[in-house]
């Protein structure tokens, strides 16, 4: 049987086509499906990633046997969902799939569907996790209600830190310079009106600035330094409210996963293992087994009532470090 696994982000949509025996048909990529009232966007990138993965792989939309859609803010509207949820319909041309927010997907794939619980942490933050059949999210508010130790957060951190170098509230670090350097601003308010008036304070612009913090934090930046400590410590508090809502008990020790560009930042991902440690709660952290979009075909599986076998989810393994 062939599972289809879609996984939608904050900066691009993922397509793998998986076989029952673990083998990888075909992947490839689209742009973010973005806001969820651009329902047309949506369904065209669906529709022309789906068409892609086939044409890769030799095969039809027909010929896949389940498919499931992680999609960005599911779950989020009881407007849009509906909608949502009808989509691959269209798309596939069968019934033979499901939807949920991609933060399935990222569970999903860092776990291989084991219980435990996966930290996002890219564009924005969240984490989710499954317990004996329970679901439980934390996080994942967006930046202006939280979305802490995100790209978008620490960007946002960065900047006030700049603007305070700039005005002399703080002292100048290589944060000030690297970052009036990566935006090519001639003068410090030059800054302001690049992110403001010519960005618009688009989320996924600002979130592109995280890598400048830790490349400051590199250089010897004490602030950029702390503003990914801090990061790393938010991530912890979010998996550990998760941890609490899918009620693990008091001696039980928590497989903690993780996904998302932030994580590859060593700082962060230090300062997580850190604090996840440093409770009374056991943890243990573990790296990703898969990338979230096999995740998503791993789930597929799931509910098609066919979980690929342990030795199938071991071939995607070596396939993908291959």
């Amino acid at each position: 049987m062939l599972f289809l696994g879609v996984d939608s982000g904050g900066t691009k949509t993922a397509f793998c086509l998986v076989n029952a025996d673990g083998s990888v048909a075909a992947c490839t990529t689209a742009a973010s499906a973005g806001a969820l009232d651009d329902v047309e966007a949506i369904a065209g990138i669906l529709a022309a990633g789906v068409a892609t993965v086939c044409d890769k792989a030799g095969v039809t939309a027909r010929d896949i046997g389940q498919a499931f859609f992680g999609l960005p803010g599911y779950g989020e509207s009881t407007r849009v969902d509906p909608v949502l949820d009808e989509l691959p319909r269209h798309v596939l041309g069968h019934g033979r799939y499901s939807c949920d927010n991609d933060m399935v997907c990222a569970w999903a794939g860092s776990l291989a569907l084991a219980d435990g619980i996966n930290v996002i942490s890219g564009t924005g933050s969240m984490a989710y996790g499954e317990r004996a059949g329970s679901r439980a999210r934390a996080g994942g508010w967006g930046e202006l209600f939280g979305d802490e130790g995100s790209a978008h957060w620490i960007a946002v951190r960065g900047l006030a830190a700049f603007s305070r170098m700039s005005d002399g509230r703080q002292a100048r670090g290589p944060l000030h310079q690297l970052l009036q350097r990566r935006l090519g601003a001639a003068t410090e308010l030059d800054v302001l009106d690049l992110v403001l008036n010519q960005w618009h304070a688009d989320r996924a612009r600002v979130a592109a600035l995280c890598p400048v913090v830790a490349e400051a934090a590199s250089s010897g930046d004490a602030c950029a330094a702390a503003i990914l400590e801090d990061a790393g410590a938010e991530l912890a508090l979010v998996a550990d409210a998760a941890r609490q809502r899918l009620g693990f008990l008091s001696g039980d020790v928590v497989p903690v996963s993780y996904s998302g560009g932030v994580f590859s930042v060593p700082r962060v991902l230090d300062a997580f293992r850190r604090a996840l440690a440093s409770g009374e709660v056991g943890y243990r952290l573990q790296t990703p087994v898969c990338p979230p979009v096999v995740g998503a075909a791993l789930y597929a599986a799931h509910r098609a009532g066919a979980p690929l076998a342990p030795a199938a989810v071991q071939r995607l393994q070596r396939q993908l470090v291959a």
